[in-house]
């Protein structure tokens, strides 16, 4: 799911090979967490060679084979929860909380989904054969063969399952790059689907997570796959895109966003404050659908002001620990952190005023930025059009709703958008002008939650989709089948050409496709005419 910001290593740049081994450390207090092994370019294509062995397999599998690999997956999340969740806070930074709802919660939601609803998205579907009524038609989701996910570290677990888990029902192999910077969780993560796999008989090599820099990115990108899911920055999409171009293989992009979250004049204030500090501060606003802009009505603007400052200027912020302790955590990056802090700073300058935070947190030994609020964002601030992906709630005041409409499409990314209004006709009339994938209506940004739904976003934001039927057959080769529809053949006679053929194909396509009863009629008696014209 989430986007990664600037600070991904370039894919592009492959001419100085990256170190062999990849240094972790907990971004809360800096200790050293291991190292693991970075793939080189020779090791990744011996990864995609297997995985293509091992999708021969996984190809022929049934419905309830897929089913049941997937539920192995899920029970070992549920299973083993605490353990994956103290994998993630030492890797990200991130509270338990955090790492409890927003990736074992999330992933264990989208495997729900797959295993109840993947089978009736994806089996033969009967279509009409339309003019040929001696034919049968019928569409066919064919796997595509090995599907490549190059994913963040916003959410080490969450964005691995979730990634894996549509493609493998399709019947792919599926080979995931995760992140250096979360090297050392998602390394562990393998286990996962290694265990579900061979339970039912398949090769652990269906499923690989490798890790690596941004050289076994672009091996990857390069190597004999069929699909490329990539959820990153825009630059780095771009240089997917480029990298994919060679070989012609297809790509879904999920990529930044600045989401606006618009606050009308008569909306439930304590809906709208909440809704906002989720949509800011849930994994400290490392979140691509982070609603980074809150645009109000200047009539509630004070009012709303003085509500969600109360709350967020209380937050609590340290190294993470289960039992509450903390509010918000450490951020993952501490490139991250320099990103946001740069922003804020501009913001200042150019007269934002700082309500809560602002600053880094140098109480504080790891990755902190704290809970930042600043009001009076105007559009020629950097940080009202960059994407900040930290802690930062941006505050704008607006005089209408067609104000803030325009405020909202003003970025060059459309991923989510919300409204808070106590009007359904009011929210349905907003939502329906936001240039975004999705609009969510008294709440924030959690389209991503309804499986149902696709996820994916307009403009710089990307395109393609996941999530949903749409999301689970773009990893399918959808084949056309005509078939018979009686036990007798019609053969075609379309050689030698008849003398009179132009003219009784003319009569008949007029007929098939005019307007009203007279002018068919009219066509058919002259297809009549011609008939018995050539067989007397």
């Amino acid at each position: 799911m989430m986007n990664t910001s600037v600070v991904e290593v370039d894919i592009a740049k492959t001419e100085t090979p990256s170190p062999a081994m990849i240094l972790c450390s907990n971004p809360a207090n800096g200790h050293a967490l291991g190292q693991v092994a970075a793939l080189s370019a020779s090791e990744v294509d011996a990864a995609v060679e297997s995985a293509h062995r091992a999708q021969k397999t996984w190809a022929k599998s049934s419905f309830k084979q897929r089913r049941a690999v997937l539920q192995h997956i899920l029970d070992y999340l549920l299973n083993n929860a605490d353990e994956l969740c103290d994998y993630i806070v030492q890797d990200s930074g991130k509270t338990y909380e955090n790492a409890l709802l927003g990736e074992i919660f999330a992933a264990c939601n989208k495997l729900k989904w797959l295993i109840k609803n993947g089978e009736r998205h994806l089996r033969s579907e009967k279509v009409s054969s339309g003019l040929l009524m001696h034919k049968k038609g019928r569409i066919e989701y064919r796997p595509l063969g090995v599907v490549a996910c190059i994913v963040p570290w916003n959410y080490p677990l969450q964005n691995i399952i979730s990634s894996l888990g549509a493609p493998l029902m399709a019947g792919n192999a599926v080979i995931i790059k995760a992140s250096e910077m979360v090297a050392w969780s998602s390394s562990k993560f393998q286990e996962i689907t290694n265990q579900a796999l061979e339970k039912e008989g398949f090769s652990s090599d269906t499923v690989q997570i490798i890790n690596g820099y941004g050289d076994t990115g672009a091996a990857l990108v390069r190597s004999n796959i069929q699909k490329i899911l990539f959820i990153g920055s825009v630059g780095n999409g771009r240089r997917i895109i480029e990298g994919s171009a060679k070989n012609i293989v297809p790509v879904v992009m999920e990529l930044g966003g600045k989401d606006p979250l618009i606050v009308c004049e008569d909306a439930n204030l304590d809906k709208a404050v909440h809704s906002a500090l989720g949509g800011n501060f849930i994994n400290l606003g490392q979140n691509c659908i982070a609603s980074e802009r809150i645009i109000v009505h200047n009539k509630v603007y004070k009012a709303f002001l003085e509500q969600v400052s109360t709350v967020a200027c209380a937050l609590r912020q340290g190294p993470p620990q289960k039992g509450g302790n903390v509010d918000v955590g450490a951020m993952t990056s501490p490139l991250q952190v320099a990103i946001v802090d740069k922003l804020v700073k501009d913001a200042i300058a150019k007269g934002a005023r700082v309500i809560c935070g602002g600053a880094i947190n140098e109480d504080l030994q790891g990755n902190y930025y704290p809970p930042t609020i600043l009001a009076d964002v105007s559009p020629d601030m950097a940080i009202s059009y960059e994407e900040v992906f930290g802690p930062v709630m941006l505050i704008m005041r607006v005089s209408s709703d067609e104000e803030a409409i325009a405020l909202a499409n003003s970025t060059d990314f459309g991923l989510h958008s919300s409204v808070i209004t106590k009007s359904r006709r009011r929210g349905e009339k907003i939502a329906d002008q936001l240039e975004a994938g999705a609009t969510c209506i008294n709440d924030f940004g959690l389209c991503y939650l309804n499986q149902d739904l696709p996820f994916g976003g307009v403009k710089y934001s990307g395109f393609g989709r996941m999530n949903g039927r749409d999301g689970l057959r773009a990893y399918t080769n959808q084949k056309a089948v005509l078939s018979d529809r009686f036990p007798f053949e019609i053969p075609p006679k379309l050689f030698p050409v008849g003398a009179s053929d132009y003219d009784v194909a003319l009569a008949s396509t007029r007929m098939m496709f005019s307007n009203g009863l007279i002018q068919k009629l009219k066509h058919l008696c002259k297809l009549i005419s011609l008939s018995l014209k050539k067989n007397g």
